[in-house]
């Protein structure tokens, strides 16, 4: 059953505003094309009205810093089956894209939307403060459905995708109130949308999983120290629920690898526990820390820091003993199970290096 939506103004008594109909769903295109926040923060829209090689039109197209494409396709007047079909299609052409291709869609993109910015690597540090890594682009996707009204039959058509097939195909609703004249919008994502993005199609990671995790701590002036984390046993990510979400894939007795972007690989651990906040796990080892780390009481749950304690194995003293060489794998997300080739050659090398059997 969909999830119905209200608000209320808060008053002497609480008043209920008043549900109206969307003029129309290309005006829903227009305001996630001036902004793609109102879906996902963490995203960055590349394209609109995406022309495909079988003549159809792709909506909207996203992508996130890892590299991830997002595929947005409104329901409009499409039947639950049409739109959930026509979305999976785009997804079979997307798969096959590469990376020079996004280029141009996003020069076309910034062209069309009169954006100052057209160089798409340049818009990528932009907007996510780190270039893009070209064998990332398209390393995986998932579809989104965008519809002013979510019926049953669709919601039953996604959850078994999700569910049975391990798809990652979403869908998000939104409801319209108005108060004296002015109009709102109210956002409701039927699955979880981390869910969803743990469901990511691999379309370049195509081999088995060593067994082996990646972590990318973000150290730097103003942010995590690696200092701290060498000293006191830990990895951490934080600063919003994308970015700390993978941290909870570790789970006591992985063994993880970890690198600081720019700088290199300074370490391999065994993690000990499972992901904690800053706080929790500050005030627990009453510890003094150099970095800078959000605190949920100061910017709540979903932007804190979360900690991960773990036993180092190898550790380098300084960021500058940190390895970084020519086919070592990289990614931004805070942790991840990489299945490249890349990955099975970096774990070897770093064995090497550091003398590990």
């Amino acid at each position: 059953m969909a999830v119905q939506h209200g608000i209320w103004k808060i008053g002497d008594k609480p008043h209920p505003l008043s549900a109206v109909k969307l003029q129309s769903e290309s005006l829903l295109e227009e305001q996630i094309t001036r902004d793609i926040s109102i879906l996902n923060t963490s995203w960055m829209l590349i394209g609109r009205q995406v022309y495909t090689d079988f003549g159809k039109y792709i909506d909207l197209l996203a992508i996130d810093s890892t590299g991830s494409v997002i595929i947005i396709e409104l329901k409009k007047h499409k039947t639950p089956r049409d739109v959930v079909a026509q979305i999976i299609d785009y997804a079979a052409w997307v798969e096959g894209l590469p990376p020079e291709k996004f280029v141009q869609i996003y020069a076309e993109f910034a062209e069309a939307q009169g954006l100052s910015e057209k160089n798409f690597d340049v818009a990528f540090k932009g907007r996510f403060g780190a270039a893009p890594v070209e064998e990332d682009i398209n390393s995986s996707h998932q579809m989104v459905v965008v519809a002013a009204e979510l019926d049953a039959s669709t919601e039953r058509i996604i959850s078994y995708l999700n569910d049975k097939a391990g798809v990652a195909v979403n869908a998000v609703f939104f409801s319209v109130f108005e108060d004296c004249g002015n109009q709102y919008l109210s956002r409701s994502w039927m699955i979880d949308p981390v869910e969803t993005e743990e469901h990511a199609v691999n379309t370049q990671q195509k081999g088995e999983w060593n067994g082996e995790f990646y972590a990318s701590f973000g150290a730097g002036p103003g942010s995590r120290s690696w200092g701290d984390a060498a000293s006191y046993g830990f990895i951490s990510a934080g600063g919003g629920r994308w970015y700390s979400k993978t941290l909870f894939m570790l789970k006591p007795g992985d063994r993880v690898w970890v690198n600081i972007p720019g700088n290199g690989y300074v370490g391999v651990a065994e993690v000990i526990g499972h992901a904690v906040m800053a706080d929790e796990f500050i005030a627990t080892h009453a510890l003094s820390l150099a970095g800078r780390y959000n605190l949920a009481k100061e910017h709540g749950e979903d932007d804190a820091e979360y900690f991960v304690p773990v036993r180092w194995l190898y550790k380098v003293q300084s960021e500058a003993q940190a390895v970084n060489e020519v086919g070592l794998f990289g990614n931004q997300n805070s942790v991840a199970r990489p299945r490249t080739p890349k990955w099975e050659h970096t774990v070897k090398r770093l064995k090497e290096v550091w003398e590990i059997q």
